[in-house]
């Protein structure tokens, strides 16, 4: 029987994952398929797990990570703590199925980010609030690392971007970008921080990964900062959880 995976996100124009999975399938000749579920509306995702009697496993993207908990039966401890999921597991018993969500996302931020550490790397900030970042605190805790949010709105005791001074740019010598800005095609945007007290102390990580190299981190770069991008942690979750589908 044909195996069915897929993304669930709106919208998918910038995803990676159907190829990526087509092609791994392909190259280890497995009767597998991965497709993109584009759905403006995730209440749509109801009748498509109806529907698909062969559907697997699911990639979950914006802006639904933290929006699908309600329709899981179950969640394991790490997506629990963390409030947001990036895969979901089908557990199928005859006629039913059970829905399991996980987050492969932080794992990978982590292992990701652990080799760029250097000993002035002790606090972080991570820039947005959503799905995403919630993952990135989590990796952050494992770490050992401490971690403020800063968000447009300051909601929820996040700092105002407004509030970013050279004080804090300095003690919290790690950003990272969790938020959509600079992805493509919206190239030319970038999270307003206030770059010119960046030095070669600071290391800026863009989850983003289209375009290679964003705004943001270009921005770094010119002030000497070490930079990364989202690719190598991107693959990394896939990998993760094509793990997870198959234990």
């Amino acid at each position: 029987m044909k195996q069915v995976y897929g993304l669930v996100g709106y919208p998918l124009g910038h995803s990676f994952s159907k190829d990526f999975f087509n092609n791994k399938f392909l190259s280890e000749k497995l009767d597998a398929e991965y497709v993109n579920f584009e759905i403006p509306d995730l209440a749509d995702l109801t009748s498509i797990v109806k529907n698909q009697k062969d559907l697997c496993g699911l990639n979950v993207t914006t802006p639904y990570k933290e929006k699908i908990i309600p329709m899981l039966d179950e969640m394991d401890a790490c997506a629990k703590e963390i409030g947001a999921v990036n895969v979901v597991k089908f557990i199928r018993n005859k006629e039913k199925v059970k829905l399991k969500g996980y987050n492969s996302d932080w794992k990978a931020f982590a292992l990701t980010l652990e080799g760029l550490l250097k000993p002035n790397h002790r606090k972080a900030l991570i820039l947005g609030t959503g799905g995403a970042s919630k993952a990135v605190a989590y990796a952050l805790k494992s770490l050992g690392i401490e971690y403020l949010f800063v968000s447009r709105s300051g909601k929820n005791s996040a700092l105002t971007y407004e509030e970013l001074d050279v004080n804090l740019i300095e003690d919290y010598s790690i950003i990272i970008n969790s938020t959509p800005q600079g992805m493509y095609p919206n190239v030319n945007n970038y999270p307003p921080i206030p770059y010119e007290y960046l030095t070669d102390k600071n290391l800026l990580y863009d989850l983003l990964y289209n375009p290679e190299k964003t705004t943001f981190m270009a921005k770094g770069e010119a002030r000497g900062a070490q930079t990364k991008n989202g690719l190598e942690m991107l693959l990394l979750q896939a990998i993760i959880g094509w793990q997870i589908w198959n234990e």
